[in-house]
């Protein structure tokens, strides 16, 4: 059976918040931390209305001129919490406001052969777990220190800048005028060790707006379970015989918005049909359809289905409300619970309702713990978003010894939130609408 330790004897949400924290967090030398440093290259904006002290505040501008602005904490049970998220296009005169939290809200590990099942964060000490990281694993940017009770101070946030290639290229029409530029992304993560897995908690902010969620797992296999001699692990090592058990990583986050400072915001889900080509003759037709979510919702990804979050106040300069799309990566769902069933849960915000399995935030009697549960026909007036992305892990040769981390996650994309790619070069800033004719 797999290994797992909690370091300490369990604490219900203990949480280390911004107040409790106040002068405990120090930021080595480096180019990202707080409003005060940024990467070479780049300047360092100046904060916008702070929600929080200058030792909890990260804001970098990005090449192009995009500025990210956002409040850091540490939750023992959930590990690293993002409030007041914003995101500030260039020449725009205030930041746009877009999550008022995110983080994760559980790692769920049930093996293959039924004889364990883990819910790290709120039972396997995931927020202890915290590492202390080495100049080398946060390459141009900063460490922070994060005092976490019982265990001290530990050296485990990194913020710094990365380079991701191509951000837009488009040769001209006419003549051999290029527009290319290359981005950098703003990346902020933790690692965090349950038993023998190491995580990587990763938020990724892109010039174009974009908001990146991603966990990559890595470390060890457990070592006191290579005994999967059943059929349901694979063979390690010398032999034939199988020895890794196969399990799922089920990875939850919760996401809050609060586009344009307003807790309003409504979803909306897309279906597109595509037809057959008709018998005499043309090419088949797609129809799509929006559908408002006003009903709490247990969703499922299927073909050409998606969701998006609408502000209930902000427009951009074409009068066309701001939205932030939802787009997971790639998932194994897992049928064996009901909360691992669906991919994606839209329900009213609830204090109490921490966490997607094993939840800890003491709800009434009756309300279950698990986000399933909480999906009970409710008027959607202040949505929260609940994405379950899962990875079903058949381990291999290769994870052995260290293991390459493997990722999942998805992405969050603006959709109308500004009138035009908030880098567009200002020769084609008049092309909003339609493009001139050989441009």
């Amino acid at each position: 059976m797999p290994h797992r330790t909690i370091p300490r004897a369990r604490k219900r949400g203990a949480v280390l918040t911004a107040a409790v924290l106040l002068g405990t967090a120090t930021a080595a030398a480096g180019p990202v931390a707080t409003a005060a440093t940024a990467p070479p290259g780049s300047t360092s904006p100046a904060p916008a209305n702070p929600d929080c002290s200058a030792a909890y505040r990260i804001a970098q501008k990005l090449d192009g001129g995009t500025t990210w602005r956002m409040c850091w904490r540490y939750d023992t049970d959930a590990g690293l919490t993002l409030d007041h998220v914003t995101y500030q296009p260039p020449g725009a005169a205030a930041p746009i406001k877009v999550l008022n939290s995110a983080r994760l809200a559980q790692i769920h590990v049930p093996y293959d052969d039924g004889g364990a099942e883990y819910d790290d964060l709120t039972g396997a000490g995931f927020g202890w777990g915290l590492q202390n990281l080495k100049p080398a694993e946060c390459p141009g940017g900063t460490l922070t220190t994060v005092k976490v009770a019982e265990v001290g101070d530990v050296k485990g946030l990194c913020t710094t800048t990365r380079a991701r290639g191509h951000a837009y290229r488009m040769a001209s029409d006419g003549g051999t005028k290029v527009y290319q530029a290359q981005a950098k992304d703003l990346l902020v993560y933790t690692v965090n060790k349950v038993g023998w897995y190491e995580y990587i908690t990763e938020w990724r902010f892109t010039a174009d707006g974009t908001i990146g969620a991603n966990v990559g797992a890595t470390g060890s296999l457990s070592p006191v379970d290579y005994n999967a001699t059943d059929g349901r692990g694979w063979p390690l090592g010398k032999g034939a015989r199988g020895y890794a058990t196969s399990h799922a990583h089920n990875v939850f986050w919760k996401l809050d918005f609060g586009l344009d400072g307003s807790t309003k915001d409504r979803i909306e889900q897309f279906d597109s049909t595509v037809t057959a080509p008709p018998a005499g003759g043309g090419g088949p037709t797609v129809k799509t359809k929006r559908t408002t979510v006003t009903k709490e919702l247990a969703g499922d990804a299927k073909n050409m289905r998606w969701w998006r979050v609408v502000s209930g106040t902000g427009k951009n300069a074409d009068g066309h409300a701001r939205s932030y799309e939802l787009v997971p990566g790639h998932t194994d769902t897992h049928a064996g619970r009901g909360f691992t069933k669906h991919d994606v849960y839209f329900t009213q915000s609830r204090a109490c309702e921490k966490f997607a399995s094993n939840n800890i935030g003491n709800c009434a009697a009756g309300a279950g713990d698990s986000v399933d549960k909480w999906v009970n026909g409710e008027t959607l007036t202040n949505p929260s978003v609940w994405v379950n992305i899962g990875f079903h892990h058949i381990a291999r040769d290769e994870d052995q010894q260290p293991m390459p981390v493997h990722w999942q996650g998805f992405q969050l994309a603006p959709r109308d939130v500004t009138a035009m790619n908030p880098l567009t070069p200002a020769d084609l800033a008049s092309q909003n609408g339609q493009p001139d004719l050989g441009s």
